[in-house]
């Protein structure tokens, strides 16, 4: 992992070595399609960051907003990876909240495919008023 606080690097290789996508294409991808955000601003993938620089990530439902503390362009582990940033406290309270009216919505059946065991045992105890 390179610790130097005046290195920049491709903002593609340090979210696939934060872990944040699992290949660098998928980060190009992100990136291209606006899910990525420099400080406010929108980015492309060979755009440079530094230490102290802001991202907002959007992944699914979820938006984390982060402040990058290393530099790296290697992958290494998770624990090392958890080491590159820090999440900022509105967006640690903004994605529980969010993950509790998630939580609190009731699940969508697929009606598309054929049930599984369970899912018939379980609509037969339906009908049946069990």
């Amino acid at each position: 992992m390179t610790n130097n606080k005046h290195k920049n690097t491709r903002i593609d290789k340090w979210l696939w070595a934060a872990r944040f996508y699992k290949t660098r294409q998928l980060a190009v991808k992100a990136i291209k399609n606006g899910q990525i955000h420099l400080n406010g601003q929108r980015i492309k993938p060979a755009a440079n960051i530094k230490q102290d620089d802001t991202l907002a990530i959007k992944k699914g439902p979820y938006e984390v907003e982060i402040e990058v503390i290393n530099i790296s362009e290697q992958r290494g582990s998770a624990t090392i990876a958890q080491t590159l940033y820090q999440e900022t406290e509105q967006s640690i309270i903004k994605r529980q909240k969010l993950k509790g009216q998630l939580a609190a919505q009731p699940k969508i059946i697929n009606e598309k495919r054929k049930p599984d065991k369970r899912g018939v045992r379980d609509s037969l105890k339906f009908k049946r008023g069990e």
